[in-house]
């Protein structure tokens, strides 16, 4: 039996236009029609080897968009996923079932790109949001230091990488020592894991912000207000845009379901 929850939850880029995110497949596309309900109950089952707890509908195996079997190792996870497939009306509807995309994304999309998905997240950190300052005006200066310096130091002192800070918005290359602690702290992440750490840092341009918000060093709340010192301060100096508001609101709906989504997989 196949689901029809779309894919990857990802963000259309990152929160300052920064980057493009690789192309994952069985992303959801809101222009297709919503299927209907097609089963009563949900329940879960155990399966294996390795063990794993997996989504049954009305006692059937349910499929990711790919027809692989949907299951994961952390029965926390497990339960608020078959929650989402049973609080589905008539009709499913992939936009409230984050977590749902999120799983199908890392079985259909990352779990056999595990490579390619990592040195995507790497290479935003050879140009992260939070290595570049503005020059002027003051408040703005102190207001990215208050707010990146201590991730910056956090990479410093619990990863061994350290990155050079540059004025403007011209390119800098980073030590080649700390693109690669990045990636070392990178490679034992699970797909699961590694497709939160990527969805994370395609909508907020920040490896380094994603990073800590995987490592628990930071709130996701405080990791997106972080990513978006530059935003709020044009919009404080200058106004509210409602379409870029909008945009930033979905936006941060997936940032907090892919934040979630760690913190279900470590359990």
């Amino acid at each position: 039996m196949s689901d029809e929850a779309g894919g990857c939850a990802g963000g259309n880029g990152s929160a300052d236009g920064k980057g493009k995110p690789i192309i994952i497949p069985g992303r959801h596309s809101d222009a297709k029609p919503l299927p209907r309900r097609f089963y009563k109950d949900v329940s879960l089952g155990v399966v294996g080897p390795p063990p794993a707890h997996a989504i049954l509908l009305d006692g059937r195996m349910a499929r990711t968009p790919g027809k692989r079997e949907l299951k994961v190792g952390s029965i926390t996870l497990a339960e608020v996923v078959a929650r989402e497939w049973a609080d589905q009306g008539i009709h499913i509807d992939p936009a409230s079932m984050p977590l749902t995309r999120l799983v199908n994304t890392s079985i259909d999309g990352v779990a056999e790109r595990m490579t390619e998905v990592a040195a995507d997240v790497v290479k935003y950190a050879g140009s992260d949001l939070v290595c570049y300052r503005a020059t002027y005006p003051d408040g703005l200066i102190a207001r990215q230091r208050a707010n990146w310096d201590p991730i910056l130091a956090w990479a410093a002192d619990a990863l061994g990488a350290h990155f050079v800070v540059a004025d403007g918005l011209m390119h800098v290359a980073q030590p080649a020592a700390a693109i690669d602690r990045i990636a070392a702290a990178i490679e034992p992440l699970d797909p699961l894991q590694l497709t939160a750490l990527h969805v994370m840092t395609t909508l907020m341009g920040s490896a380094l912000l994603a990073l800590a918000v995987v490592k628990r060093r930071v709130t996701a709340e405080a990791a997106w207000e972080a990513a978006h010192v530059d935003g709020d301060w044009q919009i404080a100096e200058w106004g509210e845009d409602a379409e870029a508001l909008a945009r930033r609101q979905k936006r941060w709906v997936e940032m907090r379901a892919a934040a979630a989504f760690v913190r279900l997989t470590s359990n």
